[in-house]
């Protein structure tokens, strides 16, 4: 370690500045950055076109503390040691700190962490480096080069399609990859095709199975009803008989440890995590966490990451770790996996920082979130060096004639990795059939029964947010630290929108990938980008000059722009609901405004009838019967916007409404044994278990048993909760106070500014009794108003 009294650390975050100020000991001062400090303006282009595209850096508002803090620090340091993250943007942060804090290159070490461990860090520290110059430039290229594609087509996407719009280099090839997609269902045609299968019995002896037509004998595919009836034909009068049966073992390679695509696959399928709240999650992971007897502790290596590549030290603790825990069956040596091709290989595959560090070890130190991830890497590390599972297979041939019929059977000989993991998959896997009985070649079988089945071909699945990750690696579109900011801004442009799991474009994400194919094809074109990214990977390996990239591309580019700024506006087809208008018939339509989206008449300007977006929720209200919707609503008193449920036929500004059943609990598919309800769960992440809210019901639960954390009202809050006791929370019975007594006028609140006189209300007492009005806890169902209310209240 250097033998110096003072030594300045400069990381990106205070939890990363913690887990490596406790390795380093006195010698060190370890401070965080807080992100970015200098970068290109945020109001102007910051590009000089004309001094071949010299970029022009300012430091960030906000952070004058800080920069000043780190400066003066830095001006008594002996040495300066900048470890920020080690991938490009790391390396441009670390770059732009030097020039920003003046730190003299004599003083200036750059050091780098693939885990933040005790080891790793002091032999970083003992071993620094220059700044990488290249890695800076490949950054600074990918850097400018969006800043010119969005500053410049952007204000033109504002005049030809809609105002408040961007578009990307990057985001405008994934959306144009969701639409490609829904293209192709939508123009889907679905084939007809049919399967055969019999049921054989042995006979004279027990036990039957069902086959599965092959062929005759080759392979065949059944195109329509009359091709299946000829062969039932000819198999009337016919004899079976096992023409083969084949018994063998398959096994199955363990999946490689997780790359930065591949963790936010499986944490999408199996822990329905989005790609941006699993790299949270996981920077939180990589940096450090607090545990009872260590203090902070960095649990995984860098998580921005395509390579496979793990250490001889990780690789012999994890067979040391299976030997001990599972058995030395489960071992048999090393793996190691080969990164695919293109990978820029710079850090090691994504695992535990100490594989003896368990889940359950540091589960109570977690978050619930935190340990579902850590367990997730930890498993598919662990498992990753564990020996194949293995299935014994049983394959039978049964003939009648000329037809052939399969059956196999599978079944587990030795589980092998799959003790600990197994990898999620996006598409269903075919269902193996049961247990098969035991044959002999040559042995007749007896048919009871056929079952021919007519099917139709499916079109491709959209995409989800693990599939669409999963494509732009494939594609080579962006780099492991952009797969997850890409997917995040294109909802959050809503260019794609979330159905479920499923991605869908939006018709403004269709309109202007619609505008960029005509006039920016190459942006578009998904070879082009992917090109562009390995001519990043050229500057960062020192064989190409950065400004050469961006040279060539903004030749051709600024002529389209040109071009595009001359050409028609693009339509914007709002999208059709299912909704009917109450007031003309017409179909509601999808609009865009202010405070976003809404549903609005397609009879507009003739009728101007609007009502909130509508989301359809599983289940029948329990009330009239009526579908269930999923409704937003505003605080007045907190401007919070909240979320409840309601029926169909409910309307809060109607009195005479259909309907007023309203709740804060999520309807689900699943209804009540006994009496046939619609069964609820408590809002909130996580698996809640299903409940009845029928009290005529044995197994209704009362609401103070769903598990809602209830706050006291605070004496402001009364006025109004009076107001809003017309409805209880499940069983929305009005009390009798409510019918027989007045509602009070809650007391003038007060104003500031010229008013007309009024009377002062004294405040009363709130009625007590069996007829006092039932004050609803913090989470009873939302309330409409009934018209008298409204009425006292205006």
């Amino acid at each position: 370690m250097p033998n110096a009294k003072t030594n300045l650390v400069i990381v990106e975050s205070p939890s990363k500045a913690k887990t490596i100020g406790k390795y380093l000991g006195p010698g060190f001062t370890v401070k965080a950055s807080m992100g970015h400090l200098r970068d290109l303006p945020k109001s102007t282009m910051g590009i000089d076109i004309e001094n071949d595209f010299e970029p022009e850096y300012l430091p960030l508002k906000g952070k004058e503390d800080v920069i000043s803090d780190l400066k003066k620090t830095a001006a008594k340091a002996e040495n300066v040691y900048l470890a920020t993250d080690p991938d490009r943007e790391g390396e441009a942060i670390s770059w732009h700190l030097k020039y920003l804090l003046g730190i003299p290159d004599d003083k200036t070490y750059r050091v780098t962490f693939n885990e933040i461990t005790k080891d790793v860090v002091q032999t970083a520290i003992r071993q620094p480096r220059p700044i990488d110059q290249d890695l800076v430039d490949a950054q600074q290229a990918r850097r400018v080069l969006d800043r010119i594609v969005g500053y410049e087509i952007s204000p033109v996407l504002w005049k030809k399609v809609r105002r408040g719009l961007s578009a990307g280099r990057v985001q405008s090839v994934a959306t144009r990859m969701v639409d490609d997609r829904d293209r192709e269902i939508e123009a889907f045609q679905p084939q007809e095709y049919w399967s055969l299968d019999v049921k054989l019995s042995r006979i004279g002896k027990s036990g039957s199975f069902t086959a599965h037509y092959y062929g005759d004998p080759k392979k065949r595919e059944l195109k329509n009803e009359a091709e299946v009836q000829g062969i039932l034909q000819e198999l009337a009068d016919g004899q079976f008989s096992v023409a083969s049966v084949k018994n063998s073992t398959k096994q199955y390679k363990p999946a490689p440890p997780f790359t930065t695509s591949t963790l936010q696959q499986d944490a999408f399928r199996k822990l329905g995590m989005s790609t941006r709240r699993t790299m949270m999650i996981a920077q939180q992971l990589y940096e450090g966490v607090e545990l009872a007897d260590e203090g902070s502790v960095g649990l995984i290596t860098y998580m921005r990451t395509d390579s496979l590549r793990i250490s001889e030290q990780a690789l012999a603790a994890a067979g040391g770790l299976i030997k001990s825990r599972y058995g030395a069956q489960f071992y048999d040596g090393w793996r190691q996996y080969k990164p695919k091709s293109g990978a820029q290989d710079a850090h090691e595959a994504i695992r535990p920082s100490n594989v003896l560090l368990t889940p359950e070890m540091v589960e109570k130190d977690l978050t619930k979130e935190q340990y579902r991830l850590y367990k997730l890497i930890w498993d598919r590390f662990v498992a990753s060096q564990m020996t194949n599972a293995v299935d014994d297979v049983t394959a039978i041939e049964a003939v009648c004639g000329s037809h052939v019929f399969h059956a196999t059977h599978q079944s587990r000989r030795f589980s092998g990795y799959t003790a600990v993991y197994e990898e999620g998959r996006d598409e269903e896997q075919e269902k193996m059939d049961s247990a098969l009985p035991e044959l002999t070649e040559g042995e007749k079988l007896m048919p009871e029964g056929y079952q021919p089945q007519q099917h139709f071909t499916q079109p491709p699945a959209h995409y989800t947010e693990a599939t669409l990750v999963r494509a732009l690696e494939e594609q080579g579109i962006g780099r492991p630290s952009t797969y997850a900011p890409t997917v995040s801004t294109i909802m959050d442009r809503n260019y794609v929108k979330k159905d479920g799991k499923a991605l869908l474009i939006t018709n403004l994400g269709r309109a202007v990938t619609k505008w960029m194919k005509n006039y920016f094809a190459d942006i578009e074109d998904l070879k082009f980008t992917a090109n562009m990214e390995r001519d990043l990977d050229s500057i960062e390996e020192g064989k190409v000059p950065w400004k050469k990239i961006i040279r060539d591309f903004y030749g051709s580019f600024e002529q389209n722009v040109s071009i595009a700024e001359q050409s028609e506006r693009e339509k914007i087809e709002p999208t059709v609901s299912d909704e009917i208008c109450p007031l003309c018939g017409k179909h509601l339509v999808e609009r865009e405004g202010r405070f976003g989206q809404f549903l609005g008449c397609s009879g507009f300007p003739d009728c101007t009838f609007t009502m909130p977006m509508v989301e359809v929720m599983p289940g029948r209200c329990p009330k009239c019967g009526g579908r269930l919707m999923k409704r937003t609503g505003t605080s007045k008193r907190t401007n919070k916007q909240y979320v409840f449920y309601c029926c169909e036929n409910t309307n809060n500004r109607d009195e005479n409404a259909k309907c007023d059943f309203m709740t804060w609990d999520v309807p689900t598919e699943h209804d009540c044994q006994l009496c046939g309800q619609t069964m609820f769960k408590r809002a909130g992440k996580g698996a809640m278990k299903p409940f009845c809210i029928n009290p005529a019901c044995s197994n209704f639960l009362p609401e103070e048993k769903r598990g809602y954390h209830r706050k006291a009202a605070s004496p402001d809050q009364t006025a109004e909760t009076d107001l809003e006791a017309e409805v209880s929370t499940e069983s929305e019975k009005k009390t009798k106070a409510s019918k027989t007594a007045p509602v009070k006028k809650p007391a003038a609140k007060k104003t500031t500014g010229k008013k007309p006189a009024v009377k002062k209300a004294t405040a009363k007492k709130p009625a007590t009794g069996k007829n006092a009005v039932r004050k609803p806890s913090a989470r009873t169902s939302p309330v409409r108003k009934s018209a008298e209310q409204k009425k006292e209240t205006e």
